[in-house]
């Protein structure tokens, strides 16, 4: 009697299993998505992709399936976007279907959908608005913010310099550097290298940025309400989460403490003045979460992008030493030695310019790019993308296309310089993305990796003890194509 119960359950199991099989299949089936691997129910194409070295099983993938293919993320599909042609046609031609920012772990969990970047509709329009507007705004009548990045550039060559002919990661100096230029536009001050505060901050962020990248930030997105609960490392990202909120929040209250609302000092200080301006709006979105969540998105987005091309533009350097040559003689010839370089000077450097477009397209450091959303039910190019379906552009695919670079997969210049060794445009150029989402930080990011990286090599001399077919320019492996690989490097005055 009792092996009857058990096996008339596990019948009554398995026929539900079978029934939840076919149901599932049936609802797959009549979305009608673009082409893609086969899936299974709660797996969905994870068999099919690679979870540590994901933007390049994906271009694997579009050869076989087309610029238009469809991924499952458990059971919730992704359409993935390939190509410039196909990714520009979605961002501008179908800028009304594809402008909304995707669903993410990161946005649900963490921000609850605050914030400036993985916002949607009249909140990102308005903290978007606000934003570019005190960014343009900032210095008020004061020090502006090339200014900053000039003097931040010269505390970076000091620190370089006190490591004189001993080698050294670059690294963290590089991520002070640029961080304190964003402290200065967020908090109105820049912090000492030394700072204890300040470099845990730091830290607390990177190690984020690291377990995002890999394979436990796919566990995330695979499974984001069962990985709340099953121990591993990206626990860390909760637990540093909440430190970093900390921190922003105590630099909020020290604000609200000290603020003169007719004298804004930095950023926080201008969204507070909003919020007291809007304080009787019922619907307003300047209030305290939001302000996190942007102070946040600003961090990210300042510090770890920037930081990490930086990064790369040093280990490329290392490895075409005759680049970074020929950059100095141009350093030489139009700024010399006695001034610091401006964002006016890049103008009259073409080869300068051309290697540091270069050196942000190969270093592709945000591969995968930020997720985008359909708005409304859609068809594009001949396949059907229902209302709400998650789409990733993905921009290495972008970078690196063939159609648009001759050597995409090399380090070259030439990509950017004429017949006349002039620089020219290429329309694929495009690390900030492109269209109405296109990063909010751009112009601050292309003057901090022109002034940085100029005024590196106009005042010293970059050194390895590696021999240069030993150095390894492409990303760590299994991180997903954002991790720079470390190295050391040594100095020495010009």
């Amino acid at each position: 009697m009792e092996l009857g119960v058990t096996g008339s359950i596990l019948l009554a199991v398995c026929v539900s299993l079978v029934a939840y099989f076919f149901s599932w299949k049936k609802k797959l089936q009549s979305r009608n998505l673009p082409p893609g691997p086969p899936t299974l129910p709660l797996l969905g194409t994870i068999l099919h992709m690679s979870t540590t070295e994901m933007p390049r099983s994906l271009i694997k993938l579009s050869e076989k399936y087309g610029p238009v293919l469809t991924i499952y993320i458990g059971n919730e599909p992704m359409v993935v976007l390939v190509g410039y042609d196909c990714v520009k046609e979605a961002l501008l031609d179908h800028s009304d279907v594809f402008s909304t920012r995707g669903n993410t772990f990161f946005a649900k969990a963490m921000l609850k959908d605050y914030g400036v970047v993985l916002s949607n509709g009249e909140r990102w329009q308005q903290l978007r608005r606000f934003t570019l507007t005190t960014m343009r705004n900032f210095g008020m009548g004061k020090r502006g913010i090339a200014e900053r990045i000039q003097e931040e550039a010269q505390f970076l060559v000091d620190e370089f310099k006190k490591n004189r002919e001993n080698v050294f990661d670059p690294m963290d100096l590089l991520r002070l550097a640029v961080s304190n230029v964003i402290c200065s536009i967020v908090f109105g001050e820049r912090f000492d290298y030394e700072d204890e505060k300040f470099t845990n901050l730091l830290f607390l962020l990177k190690e984020i940025l690291d377990t995002i990248a890999s394979k436990w930030g796919i566990l995330l997105n695979l499974f984001p309400r069962t990985s709340l609960y099953i121990p591993g490392r990206h626990q860390k990202i909760f637990t540093n989460f909440r430190k970093v909120k900390e921190f922003i929040m105590e630099s909020v209250d020290h604000h609200k403490k000290t603020i003169d609302m007719s004298c804004p000092r930095d950023f926080i200080d201008s969204f507070l003045i909003k919020m007291e301006e809007d304080k009787d709006k019922p619907n307003t979105e300047f209030h305290i979460e939001n302000l996190f969540a942007t102070v946040k998105d600003l961090f990210n987005a300042g510090i770890e992008t920037t930081g990490s091309t930086l990064k790369s533009a040093l280990l490329i350097l290392l490895k075409y030493p005759d680049v970074a040559r020929k950059m100095q003689e141009e350093i030489d010839n139009v700024i010399g030695q006695s001034r610091s370089p401006s964002m006016e000077d890049r103008i009259k450097m073409p080869y300068t310019d051309a290697v540091i477009h270069e050196i942000q397209r190969f270093a592709d450091i945000v591969p995968l790019g930020l997720p985008h959303s359909a708005n409304k039910d859609t068809v594009f190019r001949g396949h059907n993308i229902p209302k709400d379906t998650t789409v990733s552009l993905l921009l290495t695919s972008v970078l690196k296309d063939s159609k648009y670079f001759k050597h995409p997969e090399n380090f070259d210049p030439g990509h950017f310089l004429d017949e006349n060794g002039q620089f020219k445009n290429n329309e694929a150029f495009v690390p900030f993305s492109f269209g109405k989402r296109n990063c909010l930080g751009e112009s601050l990011a292309q003057m901090e990796i022109f002034i940085f990286l100029t005024t590196i090599l106009q005042k010293l001399h970059l050194k390895t003890n590696r021999a240069l077919e030993d150095i390894e320019i492409t990303p760590e492996p299994g991180k997903n194509g954002v991790i720079v690989r470390s190295y050391q490097l040594y100095v020495e005055p010009r």
